[in-house]
């Protein structure tokens, strides 16, 4: 079983890699733009979707305002990227917003950051996933009751490819992110250009008007200031993302600062170009679109189950010929796979975020680990796995899961920024050379807009979406920020138990060391630990046994006798035929002349080949290690015995005693049986 689970391990991971081979994993700004801005690039594809969606609650006559909205989101894009070209810059080493906040406001503000960034990278994974599917049901309506199956299903493509490692997975998603990027352009150019020339494309939902949904028939100024900052707040999804490469500086080749910070530039740039296409080209196309079919006019009896293609559906079958052109299904094809793929923005920040969490002891030292392929392989594993059951429990639904997302990034992004402009006050209280301390002042200024901004939209979007879902991500994000912290307290606890405060006395020997030897049965593997627990000279040796049937334990101490086998052997009394019980008692009322002495309990134990065999053996020896690993001044020595088909496996000959091989000694004969039948261990 070990065998072939090692053989599948290798065919879908490959080869593990050695530590020396780090380097070579590292990125060019090509393959880092598609791994680490992916999911940035692609929330272009759903952002002006999510903006029209909220408008169209008050009806057809306030979609125009979408170009305003629309503007105001390239503009907190333009100012978080400049921001976070300053932190890549100033804090090179990764962590981005967690070691910025963490450096400069404290350890607890930066663990409200990491308990944000980490919940939302895990609703990256579930939006993308979900937009995606989304995009495929567009093209195939009747893949719709698979919608959560397929959702899985690519969140385990995703951690299996992920799980090869970073540059695996940069050849993997390159390809279809920049085919995105290029059908994208393509798309809104050639729409954009048919537009100039008088003959401009037309969506299939033009022809409808909207329904204003109930309430928002006529709206106060108030009112209609809230419905923007909605759409504000839900066009903010564009900007999902855009931190993964300031966390993911070392995953860069050198010079990595400078390297991650253009890749930083280009992202933006490509972003801003395509979503502000996207919406132009929607306005233009009359795509109408709303969160209830039956709000469009027009759609007759059974409205509810129809369902409503995406914006970037609608807009390339409007540029490209229809629904069933060759463009349609390629944009359709790239949208979904790229949609998809952006989750692998999460699955890179994820784990190294966790790593650098875990490398300060606030999560379990395993994320801070690198698996076989140089990944962080349990950090991929636990993203992986919350995502899936999200998932399921949001029926893979954009609208349930979106309300849930950008509340974690806006989090970091404020508290980022408000972090970088200390930094800068504090580096230009040092600063003696006046043209490095004008760059500092720009930089200030750079973050401290960028932190006015960001923290207004925080609010915009805590308040816009509380109540529709955000608070679970709120609730979410507190219950790990507490997590975190007792999980730091108990490290500490535990350092503070294991430091070293007298080498000299808590490195000596122990003043006595008692030998007790667990017995079962006269066999190989009793007198194999025998003969381990006489060569380490305890004090006092002897072995003990539960008597758990009268018969059979007379007939052991006869045997032990016949055997001459000069350890003194005790049998301790089990009226009800337990045997862990009566054994830690006996350990526990061993007399000690000195609390520093110390009982050495040598167990003999069965190293087996297969895993079934585990079931059939050893069974009793794990209960009396789990409970005697509590008995203080107790050590366990456990003294495995071979069994052949654990030699087989390991390649030795089956009927050789352990380390005859080595020694170069013939096969023993097997021995003669005992005189009386007692039973074995269990």
């Amino acid at each position: 079983m070990a065998r072939l689970v090692e053989m599948v391990k290798r065919a879908v991971l490959g080869r593990a890699l050695r530590s020396e081979r780090l380097g070579e994993t590292l990125l060019p700004k090509r393959m880092a733009l598609p791994i680490f801005a992916s999911d940035p690039l692609s929330s272009v594809a759903y952002a002006t979707q999510e903006i029209l969606l909220v408008l169209s609650l008050a009806g057809l006559a306030y979609l125009h305002l979408a170009t305003w909205v629309a503007a105001a989101v390239v503009m907190l894009m333009a100012v978080v990227v400049l921001s976070y070209r300053q932190v890549v810059y100033a804090y090179p080493s990764g962590g981005g917003s967690y070691e910025v906040v963490s450096a400069n406001l404290g350890a607890s503000a930066g663990l409200v950051v990491a308990a944000s960034l980490l919940v939302d990278y895990v609703m990256t994974v579930t939006v993308s996933v979900a937009a995606g599917v989304d995009n495929i049901i567009s093209a195939f309506p009747g893949l719709h009751d698979l919608r959560v199956v397929l959702a899985v299903a690519f969140v385990v493509i995703l951690t299996a490819t992920n799980l090869r490692g970073v540059r695996e997975s940069g050849r993997a998603f390159a390809v279809p992110t920049y085919l995105f990027i290029g059908l994208i352009l393509t798309m809104c150019v050639a729409g954009l250009a048919r537009w100039l020339a008088g003959a401009p494309p037309v969506a299939e939902s033009a022809a409808h008007g909207i329904v204003p949904q109930a309430g928002y028939e006529h709206l106060s100024v108030l009112a209609l200031l809230a419905v923007l900052l909605r759409a504000f707040s839900s066009g903010c999804t564009a900007l999902t993302g855009v931190e993964a490469i300031s966390n993911g500086v070392p995953a860069f080749r050198r010079p990595k600062a400078r390297n991650a910070a253009t890749t930083l530039a280009v992202m933006g740039l490509i972003a801003v170009t395509m979503f502000v296409g996207i919406t132009a080209l929607a306005l233009i196309a009359g795509v109408h679109i709303t969160s209830d079919t039956c709000r469009l006019t027009g759609m007759g009896p059974g409205c509810a189950a129809i369902p409503q293609r995406t914006v970037i559906a609608q807009l390339a079958s409007a540029v490209f010929g229809g629904d069933h052109s060759a463009g349609f299904f390629l944009v359709q094809a790239a949208t979904a796979l790229v949609l998809v793929l952006a989750a692998n923005t999460a699955f890179n920040g994820f784990p190294l975020l966790a790593s650098v969490l875990a490398r300060h002891n606030y999560l379990p030292r395993q994320l801070y680990t690198r698996g076989d392929r140089l990944a962080y392989s349990n950090g991929i594993l636990a993203l992986a796995a919350v995502s899936c059951v999200l998932l399921w429990a949001f029926h893979a639904s954009v609208t349930a899961l979106i309300h849930l997302y950008i509340l974690g990034v806006f989090t970091s992004f404020t508290l980022s920024q408000i972090g970088m402009v200390r930094h800068w006050t504090e580096a230009l209280r040092t600063q003696t050379d006046t043209a490095a301390g004008r760059r500092h002042q720009t930089a200030r200024a750079i973050n401290a807009v960028g932190a006015v901004i960001t923290g207004v939209v925080l609010l915009i979007v805590l308040a816009t979406k509380f109540t529709e879902g955000a608070y679970l991500a709120v609730a979410a994000a507190a219950l790990l920020w507490l997590i975190m912290r007792g999980i730091r307290h108990r490290y500490d606890a535990i350092r503070a138990e294991l430091t070293v405060t007298d080498p000299a006395d808590q490195a000596a020997a122990p003043p006595r060391v008692i030998g007790v030897v667990l017995v079962q049965d006269v066999e190989a593997a009793t007198l194999r630990a025998l003969g381990f627990a006489r060569a380490t000279h305890a004090h006092s040796l002897e072995a003990i046994t539960v008597a758990v049937s009268r018969a059979e334990s007379q007939a052991l101490a006869v045997q032990w006798d016949a055997y001459g086998i000069n350890v003194p052997l005790k049998i301790l009394d089990s009226p009800y035929r337990e045997v862990t019980t009566p054994v830690v008692k006996y350990i526990r009322s061993i007399p000690r002349r000195s609390p520093r002495d110390v009982v050495s309990v040598f167990i003999p134990e069965y190293a087996v080949g297969y895993w079934w065999e585990k079931i059939l053996t050893n069974q009793t020896t794990l209960w009396l290690k789990s409970r005697l690993m509590f008995v203080p001044g107790v050590v366990l020595v456990t003294v495995p015995w071979q069994l052949s088909s654990s030699r087989r496996r390991a390649g030795l000959p089956a009927g050789s005693a352990p380390g005859a091989v080595r020694r170069g000694e013939p096969r023993r004969p097997t021995p003669p049986a005992p005189p009386q039948q007692v039973q074995g261990p269990c």
